[in-house]
C-alpha cells in the first residue's frame, strides 16, 4: 500500500467542506458547514430527529485465505466551539474548529463470521481557556461516544464479504441539542474508513473481475462507498468515503494545497483569493489557522506556480487503455 497516497486523499475527505470560498465566517456557506459523513447520536434519531443518520455502513469483497489479517481505521472530526470573550472587532464571535480522531481495530478474516470484532470509543469533554490580549479564547468540546463493528463471512472459495459499521452512541440530556450547530458538536463529522488487508486482496466494486459482478452488486452501502486506494497496482487497501469516488483517487500534483473543496479548481480559487480587498483578507485571517494558511500560501504563489495550475488535462481511463 502506498500509505502516503492513501493518507493524502483521506485527509482531503476529512476536511471536505471545512471552510469554503470566500473563506470568511460571515459568508452564508460557512454558516452551514459539514455536510458529508455526519453521524449524529442514536438518541437523537430515536427521539424523532429527522434528516440525520446515527450510523454508517460499508461492505466490500476480499479474496484471500482465512488467516489473512484485516486492519480497519475509522477517521472523523470531533468539533470544538471557539468563542472570544469579550468579542473582538473582525473576529468571529463563535467558530467551530475540529480535532482529528482515529479509531483502529484488527481482525482475522476467517474468524469474523463466528466472532465479529467490536470496539467502543469515548472522547472526553473539555473546556480550554487561553488569554488573548484583553480577551479570553474559550474552546469547548462535548464528549463523544461510539462503536465500530466489523463482521464478515465467506461467500465463495477464498472470497469473503466484509462489513464495517460505525455508530454514534453519545448520550443526550433531555431537551438537547436544540439546533444543528449543537447537534454537530455531538456528531462524528467527515467520517470515513481505511481498510487494509495482509495476506489477501480487495476486489473492485466499480470494475469487478470477471465472474464477480453479482457478488459486487450484492454489497450494500449506507453512507460509505468503498474504492481501491493507493497506486493503480495495489489491491491491499480500500477507502470507504462518504463522497462517491473512483478507484485510486488522488490529489492533482499541481495543487499547491487544500482549498477544502473536492470539486475545486485551484487556479480559479487562487485568483479569487488574490483579488480580495484588504478588509476581506483581514477577516479571512481572523477565522482560524486553516483559513490563514490558505491566504498566506496563495499570496506566495509565483507567476510560474499560477501557470502550472492552468490547462492540465487528464484521461482517467488512460491506464485502463494501456492494459
Amino acid at each position: 500500500m502506498n500509505a502516503s497516497r492513501v493518507t493524502e486523499i483521506a485527509n482531503a475527505i476529512l476536511y471536505e467542506g471545512y471552510i469554503l470560498y470566500p473563506y470568511r465566517a460571515s459568508a452564508m456557506k460557512n454558516r452551514q458547514r459539514f455536510n458529508f459523513g455526519v453521524v449524529v447520536p442514536q438518541a437523537y434519531c430515536n427521539a424523532g430527529g429527522s434528516g440525520e443518520i446515527s450510523s454508517l455502513r460499508t461492505e466490500c469483497l476480499v479474496r484471500g485465505d482465512a488467516a489473512a489479517r484485516l486492519t480497519v481505521r475509522i477517521r472523523f472530526l470531533h468539533l470544538m466551539s471557539r468563542t472570544i470573550e469579550p468579542a473582538e472587532p473582525g473576529v468571529p464571535g463563535e467558530w467551530q474548529e475540529a480535532s482529528e480522531r482515529d479509531v483502529g481495530l484488527h481482525a482475522v478474516l476467517g474468524e469474523l463470521s463466528a466472532d465479529p470484532v467490536q470496539r467502543g470509543f469515548h472522547f472526553f469533554a473539555q473546556r480550554l481557556v487561553h488569554p488573548a490580549g484583553a480577551s479570553l479564547t474559550v474552546r469547548t468540546q462535548h464528549a463523544l461516544t461510539g462503536e465500530v463493528e466489523v463482521t464478515g463471512h465467506q461467500v465463495r472459495d477464498s472470497v469473503f464479504r466484509v462489513r464495517v459499521r460505525v455508530s454514534n452512541t453519545t448520550a443526550l440530556a433531555r431537551g438537547e441539542p436544540c439546533d444543528r450547530d449543537d447537534l454537530l458538536m455531538r456528531a462524528l463529522v467527515s467520517t470515513h474508513a481505511i481498510l487494509q488487508i495482509e495476506g489477501g486482496e480487495f476486489l473492485s466494486l466499480l470494475d469487478p473481475p470477471g465472474g464477480f459482478e453479482e457478488l459486487a452488486e450484492s454489497c450494500s452501502q449506507a453512507g460509505l462507498f468503498p474504492v481501491l486506494a493507493g497506486e493503480a497496482s495495489d489491491r491491499d487497501a480500500m477507502l470507504a468515503s462518504p463522497i462517491i469516488l473512483y478507484d485510486y483517487p488522488q490529489v492533482a500534483p499541481e495543487s499547491a494545497g487544500d482549498f477544502f473543496d473536492g470539486t475545486e479548481i485551484d487556479e480559479m480559487l487562487a485568483l479569487r483569493v488574490l483579488t480580495m480587498t484588504d478588509g476581506e483578507k483581514a477577516e479571512m485571517r481572523q477565522v482560524d489557522d486553516h483559513a490563514r494558511q490558505i491566504l498566506e500560501r496563495t499570496e506566495r504563489l509565483s507567476a510560474l506556480d499560477l501557470m502550472n495550475l492552468h490547462g492540465t488535462l487528464r484521461n482517467p481511463r488512460a491506464k485502463d487503455a494501456d492494459r
